[in-house]
């Protein structure tokens, strides 16, 4: 009878030795399911084809320009004495330096409040600056969009894109043979928002004060240009990337005089 007994005792335990042993076995292969299944969440190297920006692009696709002078050796009043459209242009490069100061003329800051170098109804700034980029030492050819606060470009096309603009400027040729060309597009609802439908012709006259600016900063620069009116609206959004409710007002295109 003590002999039965002491038999069972021994089959209790070790029935208990192998179900802890199938227990703290399922609970590591749990623990692991769930570490791996993180991992993979969390993980910085993301799954797919390739197509993410990681924070190397991301930096790469972002230009800081140089500051911008405040002071030249030419005169307001002379600058307005000679400016006149150029269209015929040298093929040869800008600087970096010298399409920093012409996109701070267009829309750079001039005040800790945010305010422009062209004055706008309210203060709402509808306008937004790309530039793309044929032959500028030092910047790769492609579209940019310029950010005024921080007085940088953002890549938003690697390709060069001039002729595509011509095209769709009515095959304008200086357009393809400047080195850059400037485009000017506006949210209007960024106006209209307090003005109501008056404001549509706020940001006509914005754009306006806008490319006067470039005018007589490309003059002070000995640059040449001309502001460009007579282009397709879908064609110039579809070459700059820019959104639907983006009205594109001007093509400036910006060369080395010959």
């Amino acid at each position: 009878m003590e002999h039965r007994v002491a038999e069972a005792k021994r089959a209790r335990l070790r029935c208990h030795k192998s179900i802890g042993c199938h227990v703290s076995e399922g609970y590591r292969q749990s623990r692991a399911v769930i570490m791996l299944t993180l991992m993979m969440l969390f993980s910085p190297i993301a799954c797919g084809d390739g197509d993410e920006t990681t924070a190397t692009d991301e930096s790469e696709a972002r230009v800081q320009l140089v500051a911008p002078r405040h002071e030249g050796d030419t005169s307001v009043e002379e600058a307005l004495l000679n400016r006149r459209s150029v269209r015929e242009y040298t093929g040869e490069a800008l600087t970096l330096a010298e399409v920093s100061q012409l996109l701070w003329a267009a829309q750079g800051t001039t005040d800790p409040r945010g305010f422009r170098t062209a004055p706008s109804a309210g203060a709402l700034y509808p306008l937004e600056v790309y530039v793309v980029v044929g032959d500028v030492a030092g910047l790769a050819p492609g579209v940019y969009r310029y950010v005024p606060d921080h007085h940088e470009i953002v890549r938003i096309s690697s390709e060069e894109r001039r002729a595509e603009l011509a095209e769709a400027a009515i095959d304008q040729e200086w357009v393809k043979d400047a080195a850059i060309d400037l485009v000017f597009t506006a949210i209007p609802q960024r106006t209209t928002s307090k003005y109501g439908d008056r404001g549509i012709r706020y940001v006509h006259m914005e754009a306006g004060h806008a490319a006067q600016n470039v005018y007589l900063q490309a003059e002070a620069l000995d640059l040449g240009l001309t502001v460009i009116g007579a282009f397709d609206d879908d064609h110039v959004r579809e070459v700059v990337a820019a959104s639907a409710d983006e009205q594109p007002l001007y093509v400036i295109s910006i060369g080395r005089r010959t």
